[in-house]
Formats: C-alpha cells, sequence, structure tokens
C-alpha cells in the first residue's frame, strides 16, 4: 500500500466529539495558548522597591516635654477629650514607615508598655507619637 502525503485518508473524517467531557469555551482555549509568565510577581516587586518610605524624625528635648505633659494632663482627664493624634507607623515590607494623624479619643494610656490605645482599639507606642494637638490643652500652661 503506498503512503499518501496529503493526508487524503483522514481529511474528510468528521470531527470527533467526546461524549464524557463538556466542549471547551473559546476563552478557555486561547487561554492555553496565551504566553507563559515566566517572571511572576516581578512586577510587585519592582513596584514595592519604588514605594517611598518617611524616616522617623527625632524629637528634640523640648517637644518631648511638651508631650510628656500633654500625656500627663490626658491621663488625669475622666472625660477624654478629642485629640489629633500623630505618630509614627512602622512599615512591614521595608525600612521606614509613615506619619498618620488621626482625630479620636484616648481610651486608655498603659505606663508599663509606654503605649495608649485609641478609642477604635489602635495602639500606638509612645515612642512613636509624634504630636498630639487639642483646643483642650488651651486651658493650660504647656512650655
Amino acid at each position: 500500500m503506498e503512503k499518501k502525503d496529503n493526508y487524503e485518508d483522514i481529511i474528510n473524517l468528521p470531527h470527533p466529539i467526546s461524549k464524557n467531557r463538556k466542549r471547551m469555551s473559546n476563552y478557555d482555549r486561547a487561554a492555553q495558548f496565551s504566553p507563559f509568565a515566566a517572571l511572576t510577581g516581578f512586577g510587585d516587586v519592582i513596584k514595592e522597591s519604588g514605594r517611598i518610605t518617611d524616616e522617623k524624625m527625632e524629637l528634640s528635648d523640648n517637644q518631648i516635654t511638651i508631650l510628656n505633659e500633654k500625656l500627663l494632663i490626658l491621663n488625669a482627664c475622666e472625660n477624654q477629650p478629642f485629640v489629633t493624634i500623630t505618630y509614627f507607623q512602622k512599615d512591614k515590607r521595608k525600612s521606614g514607615g509613615k506619619y498618620i494623624t488621626i482625630e479620636t479619643k484616648i481610651k486608655r494610656m498603659n505606663e508599663i508598655e509606654k503605649s495608649i490605645t485609641l478609642q477604635d482599639g489602635t495602639k500606638i507606642a509612645i515612642d512613636n507619637l509624634y504630636d498630639i494637638q487639642s483646643d483642650f490643652f488651651d486651658r493650660f500652661e504647656i512650655e
């Protein structure tokens, strides 16, 4: 028998249709031929390395004294006033972090842990406080 080079023996056969499997959608079929992403996640790494963080600013002795006075005043208050707190939040992925300013009430101060807990449950280390502002402090002579 002579070999046919032009596939005449199969060219006119009907397309096989499976009785056991559902026909694949064009979308899924195209996905089989999409390019392989060998560097998956590389774009995220590039974006992360380009993200800018702030360095924590060191407070002067005068700023520390004023901040301590304000904390003592707030600690003595029975009804906490609304305050605007600016604090440093360390970045979880890289060095540095960002400064966050929030208007809230202080729920609790923990002198042993040297932290404050805000009304929403956020806990801030006193070492990370940058500033506390409130009209409430106008009643006191703070250096």
